[in-house]
């Protein structure tokens, strides 16, 4: 054989493998990219994604839409700084991943092996396996009025329980994702607050609730994009016998009549518990730079100081919530040595994706440390997304149209 020719040959054999492997099919690249970071954490049937993204069929006809929003990294959301801090349950593509869509997109979006499933009338066989919820709760069904009016009710929802339990994970699933703003799951271990079922925010008779001692004041909260907690092993929240879940719910203006059933899932503790998860929530009450109050046309930023705190703790996550007119927010703790904890910063916030942020390892703050945060609102004309229109003096309240600065941070001992 002439040797020219057995050269090429041989380079040919050896070329033709990554020119093969230069182009990416579902099955074998994309498919894996899209489970991981976007069918299993939302897009998915009851998921907080707007449609589901489990076949060939659900990403190829979105194919273009979904190169582009990843490309920009609009997709998959993950508004905290990761810079700043790392997180356990981080979100995001890696530079290859995103070429890889790029690549599949613009050779034509081709299906790989006709071996798995492809077309949404087959078997998915794409989301693993989920666990089962070992107690599933809920709520009776409430008539949403329809009359224009943003409505925040109060349930009650009966948990049974015999016994006391360990919770290591926590699921709310909206019944009306159109309609329901958020939701704050507390836990009443009294047994005297079955009337409150069905209660108006407004309502003058729930000052007398109010005065009952909650078991729980913040079990859990649903915020547009916040999903499943897990807490680390050896850590859960702990509900007593005969408790009952308290659901406090917001819902959104509605021109017409509307329902909503939602529905709590609980994920009990498997392997012994050595520490109690606890709730530490940060709120106006905290801002140094009172009055909370945003007036008209201007760009305010507010403070918040806490502490010193009186023991040692272990932070295992933060979750930032603001309305609307949120623009920026951070925080961080300084220990009585001088040490900085980053905890969060969001240079842009976005009000559609709040999420709770567990640290890849709790942090330890030594007694003594306090915690500080900032955080910037725009209630301008400018503003695209201000509520009022035109821009009005508004300060804390539960309405869109209006605003908060809170920090949940659930630690243990």
């Amino acid at each position: 054989m002439n040797c020219r020719v057995a050269t090429c040959w041989v380079f040919s054999l050896l070329i033709a493998p990554v020119a093969r492997a230069q182009t990416p099919t579902f099955t074998a690249s994309i498919r894996p990219i899209i489970l991981k970071n976007c069918a299993q954490p939302c897009h998915h049937p009851g998921g907080v994604g707007p449609f589901s993204l489990l076949t060939y069929e659900d990403v190829s006809k979105r194919g273009k839409f979904i190169a582009k929003v990843t490309q920009n990294r609009y997709m998959p959301p993950f508004p905290a700084d990761r810079q700043f801090q790392h997180y356990a349950n981080e979100r995001g593509l890696s530079d290859a991943e995103i070429q890889t869509i790029q690549t599949w997109v613009q050779a034509g979006m081709p299906v790989g092996s006709k071996q798995l499933p492809v077309t949404s009338k087959q078997t998915p066989g794409i989301l693993k396996k989920t666990e089962t919820p070992d107690l599933v709760l809920h709520m009776k069904p409430y008539a949403i009025k329809g009359d224009g009016r943003e409505d925040f009710r109060y349930f009650h929802v009966p948990m049974n329980l015999k016994q006391d339990v360990w919770v290591s994970a926590i699921e709310f699933i909206p019944g009306n994702r159109k309609l329901l703003h958020h939701s704050r799951l507390m836990i009443d271990s009294t047994g005297t607050m079955a009337a409150i079922h069905g209660v108006a925010e407004d309502d003058p008779g729930l000052r007398k609730f109010q005065r009952t001692r909650l078991a729980d004041e913040f079990l859990y909260g649903w915020v547009p994009g916040n999903d499943r907690v897990t807490f680390p092993a050896g850590a859960a929240k702990r509900i007593r016998a005969g408790s009952d879940l308290i659901l406090n719910i917001h819902y959104s203006a509605s021109a017409k009549p509307d329902s909503d059933q939602s529905e709590v899932r609980f994920y009990f503790a498997k392997t012994p518990v050595s520490q109690p998860v606890r709730t530490l929530t940060l709120t106006e009450n905290n801002v140094t730079n009172q009055p909370f109050l945003l007036p008209a046309n201007t760009k305010p930023v507010f403070y918040m100081n806490y502490g010193p705190i009186p023991e040692s703790i272990q932070l295992l996550s933060v979750l930032p919530h603001m309305h609307l007119m949120g623009q920026t927010v951070k925080a961080f703790a300084v220990t009585p040595d001088g040490d900085v904890i980053n905890l969060i910063r969001i240079p842009a916030w976005d009000y559609n994706w709040q999420l709770t942020y567990f640290f890849q390892k709790p942090l330890t703050l030594p007694k003594g440390s306090v915690i500080l945060a900032e955080a910037q609102y725009d209630n301008t004309d400018q503003n695209p997304l201000n509520p009022n229109r035109p821009a009005r003096t508004v300060g804390y309240g539960w309405n869109s149209t209006n605003e908060m600065m809170n920090l949940v941070f659930y630690y243990i001992k």
